[in-house]
């Protein structure tokens, strides 16, 4: 997963706190960069036509940026769910952030072989609590 991936994502699951475009300031938050870092992305997203922005309202993906954008947040959830149920590493959610960026589809398709992963995947995860809603840490996953 590459930066742009990880912005996709991030305007992604804002559009799902914000029930609408994707604010710069929460894309900031949930990235923990600048805003003007955000702007310039933005700005790159949509060249690549894979994000629509409208001043002062926010960002929204175009149809292929949410087809990534989906791409990406399940390749997350892999990692995450790998690392909280497999490892059963404390600080999952810091160490998958700290992944995502650097492994390929190849290895998380891989790692999916390895968990237990929902059909719903990438929709039960919930982004106030950065993580899958069935995701419970040291008990595997509630069904």
């Amino acid at each position: 997963m590459n930066t742009a991936d990880q912005y996709l994502k991030a305007i992604y699951l804002a559009q799902r706190i914000e029930d609408g475009p994707a604010s710069t300031g929460t894309l900031a938050d949930l990235l923990e960069v600048s805003p003007a870092s955000v702007n310039e992305m933005i700005g790159k997203l949509e060249d690549r036509e894979l994000v629509d922005h409208e001043k002062y309202k926010g960002a929204s993906l175009t149809d292929e940026g949410l087809g990534r954008a989906h791409d990406a947040l399940q390749t997350y959830c892999i990692i995450e769910r790998f690392l909280a149920n497999v490892l059963e590493v404390e600080e999952y959610q810091d160490e998958a952030r700290a992944l995502e960026s650097v492994i390929d589809d190849t290895v998380a398709e891989r790692l999916d072989t390895i968990i237990d992963r929902p059909g719903e995947c990438p929709d039960c995860f919930d982004p106030e609590r950065d993580a899958c809603e069935r995701l419970e840490v040291g008990d595997g996953c509630a069904d």
